[in-house]
Formats: C-alpha cells, sequence, structure tokens
C-alpha cells in the first residue's frame, strides 16, 4: 500500500493545526473566523451526479473505503476528518508515476469497493488522472471531491460519479467535503450558472445531516475560552496522580466540538494519550453492549421484559432465578448478588501458563483458563447465589452477566460478535469491541493495573474486570474497549432516538424506555444509570439536568447524554494504573469537566 508522502513540511505542520481546529480546539484562528470560512464554504458546496444516492455514504460494513489525492494541499485534513467516521486507507497518486503509472495504482485498489478522489485544477489538467477516474467509476463507487474554480467543472463532463465541488480551497472546505461524503454537514445549494454542457444552472443534490460534525465550539454557540477549564481540571488529575492520562469529548447538537488528549499511558511519560487510543470502558459495557442488544432484541419483538430468567435461560428454572422478570434484572433489582468469586476461587489445576486444548480460554499471558470452567463453576455460582435484597436496589455485575446468557440464547450468537455485527462495525466505530489484541497492538490501547497477585502482568488489552478476565475477556459487565469517537458515535445514536446515518437501530420509543426513570425504589432506567434526585449527590454532576443518562466505568470512564443540551460527554481514563486510586473520584474530575461543558452552554457566546 501506498501511504501518504508529504514532500513539504509546512504543509503538514498547516494541516495538522487545521486538523485540531476540529479535533482538539487548537485552531489557528478564532472560531468565529472559522466559522466565516465555514459559511463560505457551505454555501459554495455544490453535490453533483448524485442520483444514486451514494453520497452520503451508508451501509459501511459493507465498505473497503481508499482515498487518493495528487495536489490538494490539504490531503492532510481531508483524509484525516475521512478517518473520524470509518478506515479509510490513503494513497498518493503523485508516488505513481515514471515506471509505476496510474494504471498501477487502479491495480493496488482492486480490493477497495470505494474510492474518493481528491482534485484540483492542476490535477485536471492531467489527462491521465481523468481517466484513472473514468475507468474506476465503471465498477467501483467513485466519489470525486473537487476544489478549485468554476472551470474545472468542464474536465469533469465525462465523471458520471457524485462530484462534491466547492471553489473554496481552504482547511475548512477540505474539512466540510470529507464530511460531506459521510453525512456529518449536509449540502443544500445549485449551481448558479453553467459552466459546462453537462453542468449547469439549478443543478445539484441535496443531502442531509446524519452522522456527527467536528467543528469549534463557536458552531454549537459555545465560546471555546469558556471550555479551557477543562484543561485545568485534566492537568490536576495527572498531577494528583488522580489518573496518568485522559481523553475528554464533548458533543453538542450533533457536532463534536471538544476532543482532547491528556497525559500518558502510564506514569513514566513514555506514550503520550492520542485521541484514537483504546480504553478499557469497564462497566460502560453494561449498556454499551449487553443493553444495546437488549433494546435491539425488544424492538425486534424477541425479548420480552415481562418474561423471566427462566423463559430464556433453561438452568434457570429449577434454581431461585426462574421467576425474576428481565425489567427487574436490568433495574439491578432482582435481588442478585454484586459479584461471585473470581481469581480467588481457582484451584492450581484449573489455569496453565500454556494454552492447550485442555487450557483454551487465554485470560492473559501465560495464563489460560482450563475448558467449561464458567460451565462448571462461575454459572453455578450464579445460579446457586442467594436471593436477598429482591425488589431493591443492588448494583450487581451478575445481572449482566445474566443477561448475556439471555440473549445469547435469543440470538444463538455470542455478545461480541452480535454487538460487532450490529452496532460498532455498521456505525462506523473503528476501535469498539471486545478482546481488542486481536485486532490492534499494545501500544494503541491503555494499560490498566498491574495485576501481582493473580495475573502477574501489567494488562494492557486484556480486560481489568476479574470475572470478566475469566470468561476470557467477553462478559455482559464488563470487557468491551474502544475510543472516545467511537463512543461518541454510539451515543449519537442513541441521542438520535436510535438513528444514525441513515440507519435505524431501534425505535425511538425504545430507546425512551430504557433510558428514562423506571424504577420506584431507585434512580435507574432500563439497564442505563440516570441523574440523582438527591441534589447533594451532584450526579452525575452538579448542573446535569433530569433527563441526563449513562454509565460509569471502574478504570476511570463514563458516558452521559443529556438530551435536555442536546449533549454528550465522554471521559476516558485510566485511574487504575498502576494500582487501583480513589482520586479521580474524591477529586470528582469527571462531574466537574462536565459541570465546565453545562456552565459554557448557559454562558453562550
Amino acid at each position: 500500500m501506498i501511504k501518504n508522502k508529504w514532500g513539504r513540511v509546512p504543509l503538514v505542520l498547516l494541516g495538522f493545526a487545521l486538523f485540531n481546529t476540529a479535533c482538539a480546539q487548537n485552531p489557528p484562528l478564532t472560531g468565529q473566523a472559522f466559522i466565516a470560512e465555514e459559511r463560505l464554504v457551505g454555501n459554495s458546496t455544490v453535490l453533483l451526479n448524485n442520483a444514486s444516492y451514494l453520497v452520503p455514504l451508508q451501509k459501511l460494513e459493507d465498505l473497503k473505503i481508499a482515498s487518493v489525492h495528487f495536489n490538494n494541499q490539504y490531503a492532510a485534513v481531508f483524509d484525516s476528518l475521512l478517518n473520524k467516521y470509518n478506515k479509510v486507507d490513503l494513497f498518493d497518486g503523485n508516488t505513481y508515476s515514471g515506471n509505476k503509472t496510474l494504471a498501477n495504482l487502479t491495480s493496488d485498489l482492486k480490493f477497495y469497493n470505494t474510492i474518493i478522489v481528491q482534485v484540483n485544477d492542476a490535477d485536471l489538467s492531467n489527462p491521465d488522472v481523468i481517466d484513472f477516474i473514468s475507468t474506476n467509476q465503471k465498477n467501483k463507487n467513485i466519489i470525486v471531491a473537487a476544489f478549485g474554480s468554476g472551470s474545472l467543472l468542464s474536465k469533469l463532463d465525462v465523471i458520471t460519479a457524485p462530484v462534491i465541488w466547492t471553489e473554496r480551497v481552504s482547511g475548512v472546505s477540505a474539512m466540510y467535503s470529507a464530511e460531506a461524503i459521510f453525512g456529518g454537514v449536509s449540502i443544500s445549494q445549485k449551481l448558479s450558472k453553467n459552466y459546462s454542457a453537462v453542468y449547469k444552472t439549478g443543478m445539484g443534490f441535496t443531502t442531509e445531516k446524519t452522522r456527527l460534525q467536528y467543528t469549534v465550539p463557536e458552531e454549537a454557540g459555545i465560546n471555546a475560552a469558556n471550555l479551557q477549564g477543562i484543561d485545568k481540571i485534566a492537568q490536576e488529575a495527572i498531577r494528583e496522580h488522580a489518573t496518568p492520562g485522559c481523553v475528554v469529548l464533548v458533543a453538542k447538537d450533533g457536532k463534536v466540538i471538544f476532543n482532547k488528549a491528556y497525559g500518558y499511558h502510564t506514569y513514566d511519560n513514555v506514550i503520550p494519550d492520542k485521541l484514537t487510543d483504546i480504553f478499557d470502558l469497564a462497566s460502560m459495557t453494561k449498556v454499551s453492549a449487553t443493553t444495546m442488544e437488549t433494546m435491539q432484541l425488544t424492538d425486534q419483538g424477541k425479548l420480552s421484559l415481562e418474561k423471566t430468567l427462566g423463559d430464556y435461560i433453561p438452568l434457570a428454572r429449577k434454581s431461585n432465578k426462574n421467576d425474576i422478570r428481565i425489567r427487574e434484572v436490568l433495574l439491578h433489582q432482582a435481588g442478585l448478588i454484586p459479584d461471585i468469586q473470581s481469581f480467588e476461587k481457582v484451584k492450581p489445576t484449573d489455569h496453565s501458563t500454556d494454552s492447550s486444548a485442555a487450557y483454551p480460554t487465554k485470560v492473559s499471558d501465560h495464563y489460560y483458563l482450563r475448558k467449561d470452567y464458567y460451565k462448571d463453576v462461575m454459572l453455578p455460582d450464579m445460579l446457586n447465589s442467594p436471593l436477598k435484597t429482591r425488589g431493591q436496589y443492588v448494583y450487581s455485575d451478575v445481572s449482566m452477566l445474566f443477561m448475556q446468557e439471555v440473549v445469547e440464547n435469543i440470538t444463538a450468537v455470542p455478545l461480541n460478535i452480535y454487538v460487532q455485527q450490529h452496532f460498532y462495525t455498521p456505525l462506523g466505530m473503528q476501535t469498539a469491541g471486545f478482546l481488542p489484541l486481536y485486532r490492534f497492538t499494545p501500544d494503541r490501547i491503555i494499560p490498566t493495573e498491574n495485576d501481582k497477585e493473580y495475573r502477574m502482568s501489567l494488562l494492557d488489552g486484556y480486560v481489568h474486570d476479574p470475572t470478566a478476565a475469566l470468561l476470557g475477556g467477553v462478559a455482559g459487565h464488563a470487557g468491551l474497549f474502544g475510543s472516545a469517537n467511537d463512543v461518541a458515535i454510539l451515543y449519537q445514536m442513541v441521542l438520535n432516538k436510535g438513528s444514525y446515518g441513515g440507519a435505524q437501530y431501534f425505535k425511538p420509543e425504545v430507546v425512551d424506555l430504557f433510558t428514562s426513570k423506571q424504577s420506584p425504589v431507585s434512580r435507574r432506567g432500563l439497564g442505563f444509570d440516570r441523574w440523582d434526585p438527591i441534589a447533594e449527590r451532584h450526579y452525575p454532576s452538579k448542573l446535569a439536568s433530569d433527563q441526563a443518562f449513562g454509565h460509569t466505568g471502574f478504570t476511570g470512564t463514563c458516558i452521559w447524554v443529556d438530551p435536555k443540551y442536546n449533549l454528550v460527554y465522554v471521559f476516558l481514563s485510566n485511574r487504575v494504573n498502576p494500582s487501583v486510586s480513589s482520586k479521580l473520584g474524591s477529586l470528582n474530575i469527571r462531574p466537574r469537566i462536565q459541570d465546565v461543558v453545562y456552565e459554557a452552554i448557559t454562558k453562550g457566546l
């Protein structure tokens, strides 16, 4: 694969600065200047040849996408934004010269079904570029992103593939066009005059915004200066050793207006935290995996909240769990114990340092659990556990372990595979999933605890939760990993009442049911945690509305959605590294950052 090769360093730096405009809030212009340019870009961007409705892209799970640039000076910006929405591989067309031609590029692109081609006036003066586009549009999805004067349209007369054209040539126009391809922004303009025999006055297709946009706070009516308090609180957390690092993301009105990484993977300050880093989401798994599948199965009529564990789990029928309703389980009111014994119950003969048919379950490096340990030990422990608090709210990991059994018995598909196929991949979530080491190198994954008692290693890519670890890393209550951007995508879909990217994942009324207060004895929704009406608790923060729902994670993570403010707030950290610390909680880092966001919204511009 040919990667981008940037010949001129200043362009790289400019591209990086502009990319930060969208993602890390360090723009080279003030927010209002950015918005002014964006408005000019929006008023000059036209979508042509879109009768097949290829733009914005849908069904991402079916697409293998490449981006080709030639002389677009803002290719770094454009490609960075594309990769916010889906994995897009990058090719520099200028490297195909001399002995290698654009025919070689076509050959190298044979396993891609969707190709995005960036062109400007200079590129289209080369007939080989036109021929490259014309040849590939015959059997692939081609989208042309054209930047420059209207005269370039006459050179595209032979092109039948969708063309997104803007006469503005800037970092902002590169961002806008990339976002438009995925529905991060809408397109509404039409040609104002005749540009060629093909492209004439009044031509142009309109699109709707269907996915997140990446922009500056001012775009959502917030003064960027009023978010600077986030920096101070995050730096305090690192300085006080509440966590080695963290990533904060804020999306308002469907727009990511703040996304910044702080600190390092560990306190040795070797690997800085990055926006794309993958965190152990811990109990966020409960809502981000198990509850999502439960919602979808409820929407499809395959699961009923009024049925019992015995209806879905045959082994539960002869236990005291038989008549527990699914609603009780999701509310943590089933009387289930908080957790079962984990490593302390494992016998020396139950595990090995090497994998084999007898010891197939990988718990961590050099720790393999014997076959059927879950069936022989853990599941019976769950089924035989006492019910002492039924009807009361007692937070329980066992509840979501039972929900994993329920949904897997309904679908005959493992939890991790179901949510990957039905949510994460279609949504364009590139890192989210269980068992991250099967897909990513450890340097992309934030390490958690240095387990000196049982696993005897730094947990990097292996789930921190001990019960989930003994299940091989896939559990209903823990085991999910992901980046802040992925979490934001998933919960923007929920905030959108189940809709994202042109697809409906469940009906709005299902979202309303699960995320609203459903318990007379606690603040909980179904699966979801919610705003606490006891004022002195300030949960999830002092200024959150009574509509807020989400969940926290033991590793130092949280997701909170506040429909009143059209807000998604993500905080990811590894506060358990190198060992469990309570400082993140005692310093109120997560809620204080959340309150900075609310205060900024209230102050406005």
